[in-house]
């Protein structure tokens, strides 16, 4: 019997050949598992949106502003427009002098009225033993409120109903 070396390199590299692919199967078939398992919802590309629903006056323009402004920040928004915005604010515990045109719910918070992004990220970064946050009325310069900013924005934490100091912007 005759050594061949030819043969027996082309051997070597056959075998090489079909591990080195069959490891780049288990590898690539491993990251495609993987990258599925990271993502919740990949039909609507809204996998890593919050989802904010704000309850909204069905004649308010202002509050059509601020739901712009949220997509626009990246929030998914649902929009519910009601007759009854009293409703809303007594479920929340939201009272007369806290109130805004619009109730935003995030989570377990509620965002009343045209409260900045600042606000709005400390709520749910820090998450708050509270019940929302509020920016009374409708001050101009806010988000989605036309007109020039004339003062700091008071912004209320509010729990069972009380109001404290949340933050000033």
């Amino acid at each position: 019997m005759k050594f061949n070396p030819l043969k027996n390199y082309m051997k070597k590299n056959n075998q090489i050949t079909i591990i080195s692919l069959v490891v780049a199967i288990i590898v690539l078939g491993g990251a495609v598992a993987f990258s599925k398992s990271q993502k919740t919802d990949s039909s609507d590309g809204n996998a890593d949106k919050i989802k904010a629903v704000v309850y909204k006056s069905p004649t308010c323009g202002c509050c059509v502003q601020y739901v712009a402004y949220l997509k626009k920040q990246g929030f998914e928004v649902e929009t519910v427009s009601t007759d009854d915005m009293a409703s809303i604010k007594d479920q929340h515990g939201i009272k007369g002098n806290m109130e805004s045109c619009h109730t935003t719910i995030i989570g377990d918070y509620f965002i009343e009225g045209h409260i900045p992004m600042e606000a709005v990220s400390k709520l749910l970064t820090e998450k708050p033993e509270i019940d929302g946050i509020a920016l009374p009325e409708m001050p101009a310069g806010s988000p989605g409120m036309p007109g020039i900013k004339a003062g700091a924005f008071e912004i209320y934490g509010i729990k069972g109903g009380e109001s404290s100091d949340f933050m000033s912007l």
